[in-house]
């Protein structure tokens, strides 16, 4: 059972992770107190808004709309890479789901057809609105992605969370779609939930947060020096020349070379060794030469790897 962060230790936890954060007015005391519960807190929910404009945006997700008061979320995720807070607490961006779906990110175990709408959303999950047309056509461009993942792995290393406590609206209520459109372009891969959970799992891996910067409450949002992600698909993290041994055993089990009933471990284990094998013995342009396997795998056999894996 997790209690809610404080707003101080949420907002120290996206900075931590290197993420650009605008706070937006009296954010921390901004919410639908009164309304029903907050906490315990269990998962990070990724909506997209349905809107254009930064500005535009940001006002809508912070006061809402006659039929559905503000705030929507906690943040806005502008294309940009700039994270907008806009309350803190309960906010109207859940909604009701399927306690299935719930029971599974508290286990952090794989998630089932969301085919109810039966458990208060807005009371477990801490919600983040991205900047999205949400026909499908709209691009994300790879600083917003890396943004979302960013925003998302700071509260999960907060909590002592793993990725699969991160889902999509899509995956929590019947009948929405969000999270979607391409990555990077009109025509390039699609934006799905297991691509942003492989990046948080990768950084949640892969690094010590840096310490967070003093707060400031400026007058005006400062110009934007937002993070420059690697290309994706990335896979490895900035100065790493192989991915690390868990998110290594991920992509192999969801790439169907290692059984899914191997437990995940910190190093290159026989069964890590073996599954590798295998990949190389079906993709032998990737394998080093004068050896069966490669535990390491190499940069260009964990894109190819984690293309065939997660579609990227």
């Amino acid at each position: 059972m997790a209690t809610p962060l404080t707003a101080a230790r949420f907002l120290d936890a996206l900075r931590g992770e290197r993420v650009n954060v605008v706070e937006v007015g009296s954010w921390r005391t901004h919410n639908r107190e009164g309304h029903g519960s907050w906490g315990p807190m269990h998962g990070v929910m990724i909506h997209h808004t349905v809107t254009s404009g930064t500005d535009n945006s940001v006002r809508i997700c912070r006061d809402g709309y006659s039929t559905l008061p503000g705030p929507l979320c906690h943040g806005v995720i502008d294309k940009a890479g700039r994270v907008h807070l806009v309350g803190y607490g309960r906010a109207n961006h859940a909604g009701l789901g399927d306690d299935d779906v719930l029971a599974a990110v508290i286990a952090e175990r794989a998630l089932p057809a969301d085919n109810e709408a039966n458990t208060d959303g807005n009371s477990h999950f801490y919600g983040f609105e991205c900047i999205n047309l949400g026909d499908g056509k709209d691009p994300w461009p790879e600083v917003q992605v890396e943004a979302i993942a960013r925003a998302a792995a700071g509260i999960c290393r907060a909590h002592g969370w793993g990725a699969e406590s991160v889902i999509g609206h899509n995956e929590w209520q019947p009948g929405k779609v969000d999270p979607r459109g391409p990555i990077g372009k009109v025509g390039g891969p699609a934006l799905t939930m297991a691509h942003l959970r492989a990046r948080v799992a990768e950084l949640l891996d892969d690094h010590a947060p840096t310490a967070p910067s003093k707060p400031s409450t400026p007058s005006k949002p400062p110009k934007p020096t937002p993070y420059t992600p690697p290309k994706f698909p990335a896979g490895l993290a900035p100065g790493r020349t192989k991915p690390s041994a868990r998110s290594l055993q991920r992509a192999l089990k969801a790439a169907g070379y290692l059984a899914k009933s191997v437990p995940e471990a910190d190093n290159y284990g026989p069964q890590t060794q073996a599954a590798v094998a295998r990949f190389h013995n079906a993709h032998t342009q990737y394998r080093a030469k004068g050896t069966t396997h490669d535990p390491a795998i190499g940069p260009k056999g964990w894109a190819a790897l984690h293309r065939l894996a997660y579609g990227k």
